[in-house]
């Protein structure tokens, strides 16, 4: 036994001895972590073993970069590997619990603009169990430091440190030959990126990303004119067909769009202990003059709100990584709905109670046409006036007013909510809700934040019956994304009601609401499928704007005769006959999985080609900004240089605007002011 530990230390006191030390130690931990940490689905035997070793290509690579460093310099630089190793394995993991993917250069890249208040999100998401993954670099350092192991000043072999290097390389393609034997198109599809993790590794993901993020720029400067071709014709190929029962049904009448933060379709009629978490909301939702889709799904992927945003307003997806509106918010040439709107005699805004720069709105918001944004800078700041991420929603409708009855009508306005946003925190006299009882500290007060949204919302509308908006406005009210992410497995099924939960149920967790009101709807349940990328083609067609030259990638919801393929960002599939999730397909209608025949094959087949074509299509408007090669009849291109948000510069234009026109709200009704017949119970401002 003494002999072997003996040769052991021998060994550790080699160079090489200490590079395998460090990269076993970083091997365990990093397999601990994809076991406990993320949600990877390995299934099977092929995915075991491809999970199991996937890290140790990449780290004979990274730490063999150290072998070519002579005397302590190998040690200083492979420890400040381990240092940079051990950083990223753990941003992946706090960023993985609170999003259910990985951290890409497009976020990094982002994160000044996005930054606001993450520091109470990160309190909330940060374990301390999470610092274990620098437990194996304190270690070296200490045997180190205390000279168990001994440094090793003899020259290694330039030879062998290249024949490390040469086999790291060939370890890597062996992985991928046999990742992608078991999941061909690895890496040429859109893929979620827990496949690329699962099957290749955390460092290969990195890899891989950062070839995207090169490839994106490089994108750009190399595209042409010619290229928005094959665009426009995917574009017309797939369009439909206006529904005369609808088209036009809303024409001159204000919009609002209410932008519910993080709310999900399962909050509608939800109860907790008998009581109804949104019945503010549940009875709007079943109005009679209430468009509601029950198939309603969101798209996004990274870039959460600012997807959702891009969708809504351009009918464009957001990207595979990062945020579309952060990185190509402020150059891009768009063809959005407040451009379309302005440009038919609308007067265009949008709300929102935080700064102007999260999520890059107040460039990207120009490139849009918005002739107004009522950002942060607009309204009173008192600590107890917001939680979060800003205003808390009773006070940021309230306040919203004073700008909403000075719009010229009519107008499209659209509001941010803010106070349903993780983490979920209320103040004690806010808190009128049972929380529910799952465990999961996360998920439990989730709906105390949605039933405040509600009661605000509540008071929202009585104010528009009041002031008579009701009559003349069409309401959109739409979820932007999930509110809780796939890593609360075990709390989703306590919610649903399930022992346990399936990738379909999931898929269908994804459902968010979206409604459309007007005086003069028929309303009622619509149960077509459709999501995000459809809302903009669906509220024109409402509006009387038949616009068949614009580039949407959605369809009319309202359409007789329409396309009813949902797109998940990540390549998955919604479809009223199937649910395809990675590998696994689902009968919709059932939940139930199938091994479909050859008939089926060919269905799903069709339906993930043109579901990839239509994201391949999608990026490449954004990526090579294909809008500045087009001009489309009837719209004119957006001059970035006609806005200003800024307070002085809006008041003006807003004062300006009702000696000209008259045809503000305060004209309508002959007042000087309607902040008065807004009604809310906010304690912060009961006197």
């Amino acid at each position: 036994m003494s002999s072997h530990i003996k040769k052991t230390r021998n060994l550790l006191n080699t160079r090489l001895g200490f590079f395998i030390l460090a990269t076993v130690l970083f091997w365990i931990k990093t397999y601990i972590a994809y076991r406990t940490e993320f949600t990877l689905g390995a299934k099977g035997t092929v995915q075991q073993i491809l999970l199991f070793v996937n890290p140790i290509p990449a780290l004979i690579l990274i730490f063999g970069l150290a072998l070519y460093f002579r005397g302590r310099l190998f040690y200083w630089v492979l420890m400040l590997l381990h240092l940079i190793e051990s950083i990223w394995l753990f941003a992946n993991i706090l960023y993985y619990r609170e999003f259910s993917d990985f951290l890409s250069f497009g976020i990094i890249k982002g994160s000044g603009d996005v930054q606001n208040n993450l520091g109470k999100s990160l309190a909330e998401i940060l374990h301390p169990s999470d610092f274990f993954v620098f437990v194996d670099f304190v270690i070296l350092v200490v045997l180190l430091i205390f000279k168990v192991i001994q440094v090793d000043r003899r020259k290694f072999k330039f030879r062998n440190a290249f024949a490390l290097t040469i086999l790291s390389f060939v370890l890597i393609f062996s992985e991928y030959g046999v990742a992608n034997a078991n999941r061909s198109g690895l890496l040429t599809r859109t893929f979620d990126n827990n496949y690329i993790v699962k099957y290749l590794g955390l460092n290969e993901y990195a890899a891989f990303n950062a070839y995207q993020t090169a490839k994106e720029s490089a994108t750009r400067s190399n595209a042409k004119s010619s290229d928005i071709d094959s665009v426009l014709n995917f574009v017309k190929k797939n369009r439909s067909a206006i529904n005369p029962e609808y088209f036009g049904k809303a024409k001159g009448k204000n919009v609002f769009v209410i932008h519910l933060e993080s709310f999900q379709q399962f909050l509608i009629n939800y109860k907790v202990d008998g009581k109804e978490v949104t019945p503010n909301l549940n009875k709007f939702y079943k109005n009679k003059n209430t468009i509601s889709f029950d198939n309603f799904y969101h798209q996004v992927s990274q870039g959460k709100t600012s997807d959702a945003e891009m969708m809504m307003e351009n009918s464009l997806y957001g990207l595979p990584q990062g945020s579309a509106m952060v990185t190509y918010g402020t150059q891009n040439t768009y063809q959005a709905a407040p451009a379309i709107l302005d440009q038919k005699g609308y007067t265009t805004a949008s709300f929102h109670g935080d700064v102007p720069s999260f999520w890059n709105r107040d460039n990207t918001y120009k490139s849009w046409g918005y002739q107004y944004f009522f950002d942060s800078d607009y309204y009173q700041e008192k600590p107890s006036y917001s939680v979060g991420y800003g205003l808390k929603d009773k006070i940021f409708f309230k306040d919203s007013v004073k700008y909403i009855q000075q719009l010229p009508q009519p107008f499209y306005a659209k509001l941010i909510t803010l106070t349903n946003h993780y983490p979920y925190e209320l103040d004690k006299p806010n808190v009128s809700f049972p929380a529910t009882k799952t465990g999961d500290n996360t998920v439990d007060p989730y709906v105390q934040t949605a039933h405040y949204l509600d009661q605000a919302f509540g008071e929202f509308i009585k104010y528009l019956n009041k002031t008579g908006l009701m009559k003349n406005s069409m309401i959109v009210l739409y979820g932007d994304h999930y509110g809780i992410s796939n890593n609360h497995r075990a709390a989703i099924a306590q919610l649903l009601h399930k022992k346990e939960i399936t990738d379909y149920d999931l898929a269908q967790f994804q459902k968010v609401p979206f409604m459309i009101h007007a005086d003069d709807l028929k309303g009622g349940i619509n149960h077509t499928y459709g999501g995000e990328i459809d809302a903009l083609p669906t509220i024109l067609h409402l509006l009387g704007i038949k616009d068949n030259n614009t580039v949407q990638f959605g369809n009319d919801l309202l359409s007789k005769k329409r396309d009813q393929t949902v797109a998940f960002r990540n390549g998955d599939l919604v479809s009223p006959k199937y649910t395809v999730i990675g590998s696994n397909v689902y009968l919709t209608k059932t939940g139930k999985e199938i091994t479909p025949n050859d008939e089926q094959s060919k269905e799903i087949k069709k339906l993930q080609n043109h579901v990839n074509k239509e994201l391949s299509m999608s990026d490449r408007v954004i990526l090579g900004d294909l809008l500045r090669f087009y001009n489309p009849k009837g719209f004119k291109k957006v001059n970035k240089k006609d806005f200003n948000y800024k307070y002085s510069y809006a008041m003006k234009a807003l004062k300006d605007s009702d000696n000209k026109s008259k045809k503000t709200l305060l004209d309508k009704i002959h007042k000087k002011d309607t902040e008065k017949l807004y009604k809310t119970d906010a304690p912060e401002l009961k006197k």
